[in-house]
């Protein structure tokens, strides 16, 4: 759900079930307006052509827009942290380049590029004001200079009482902020955020997910997100971009990639819990856990299925039951508390319309 201080009205968009629910809401920041409202009519930012980041991967070419939030999704160990390294300027490609505005980045030039790490660390003996102020203070700001912009971005922050504090006295979140606001300070022009969110627990997480994304779009960057999460992607991103194996998968807003995923592995990314293996003889196919059903549908053409089920956990919102079909192991994602026996056969259905099907190789 989204959040803010300002009491205007917009568009609220949340997703739930594999559907896309839009809905009026009050209290939400006008800059989630622009959020829901731009599209991609932004300008190119940051270019990669023919970039190679391992030898004997793909090349890589991708345009990200300014103005614009980029999740990049993958698992772990797919080339997130290094393209994010790349694109920095720490890091040489193999071949190809990258160019920010018309600009090539040349490894360990300076760059208008930001790096935030999973672990995002602040000068646990300097204040709050000096954390943020302290690219100004390696290129020589005058101090007056340094503290006016240092309590400039801690206001847009919502860090504006905390300038004298020390990161040991500030939340998970704040901590973040200080960060970010380091690389604002630095006057970047693009930010990168490596798995921002992976170390902080879930609530926290999720509270995070929307004060970052509300923060960012009010900032006007080119915002290139990693992530594990596919939730990320539907909360934050106005590009998905599906990274598996140092290689780029699928690209696309997180819905279009959702509905229309072009192979196997795009619908495993941006699926949470993945999706099951349909056995149907030599083509490839799949259905997500959350499209399974437990009652047969009236309308639509569904085939019957049986699951022989090993294991059966709830949170409260979602039940997920785990077990066989035939020998693919299969999770259905159902709505609300689902009893079901273990070691018992559940009957399910799947309609054709859920049933993805792709090209084998």
């Amino acid at each position: 759900m989204l959040r803010g201080g300002e009491a205007k009205r917009a568009i609220c968009i949340r997703f739930e079930s594999g559907t896309w629910h839009a809905e009026k809401h009050a209290g939400t920041l006008g800059a989630i307006v622009l959020f829901l409202s731009r599209g991609f009519r932004n300008k190119p930012m940051l270019h990669i052509k023919d970039m190679v980041l391992r030898a004997g991967d793909p090349p890589l070419n991708h345009t990200f827009d300014d103005a614009a939030i980029s999740v990049v999704l993958g698992a772990n160990r797919s080339g997130k942290t290094l393209l994010c390294r790349v694109l920095a300027g720490l890091a040489a490609p193999v071949s190809g380049s990258v160019s920010i505005d018309g600009s090539f980045v040349e490894t360990g030039a300076p760059q208008p590029v930001a790096l935030v790490m999973q672990s995002f660390v602040n000068y646990p003996a300097w204040t709050v004001a000096d954390n943020i102020a302290s690219p100004l203070t390696a290129r020589g700001v005058p101090r007056s200079e340094r503290r006016r912009r240092a309590a400039e971005i801690a206001s847009r922050l919502g860090l504006e009482g905390l300038l004298d504090r020390y990161p040991h006295e500030l939340s998970g979140g704040q901590q973040q902020r200080v960060a970010i606001g380091r690389a604002l300070a630095k006057g970047a022009r693009v930010l990168l955020l490596d798995e921002p969110l992976v170390n902080l627990d879930y609530k926290l997480r999720e509270a995070l997910r929307d004060e970052l994304r509300a923060l960012l779009i009010a900032e006007g960057l080119c915002v290139i997100y990693t992530t594990t999460d596919p939730v990320d992607a539907f909360v934050m991103a106005h590009q998905v971009v599906l990274i598996e194996d140092h290689g780029f998968v699928q690209t696309g807003t997180p819905l279009d990639v959702y509905q229309y995923p072009k192979s196997f592995t795009a619908a495993a990314l941006m699926s949470e819990p993945t999706v099951n293996v349909l056995s149907e003889g030599h083509a490839v196919a799949a259905v997500r856990p959350e499209h399974v059903r437990l009652t047969e549908p009236s309308a639509d053409s569904a085939r019957k299925l049986s699951l022989q089920v090993e294991e059966v956990e709830t949170n409260g919102a979602h039940t997920f039951i785990h077990g066989l079909v035939g020998r693919d192991s299969w999770i259905i994602k159902a709505n609300g508390m689902v009893h079901a026996e273990i070691d018992q056969p559940l009957a399910i259905w799947v309609r054709e319309a859920d049933v993805l099907r792709f090209e084998a190789h």
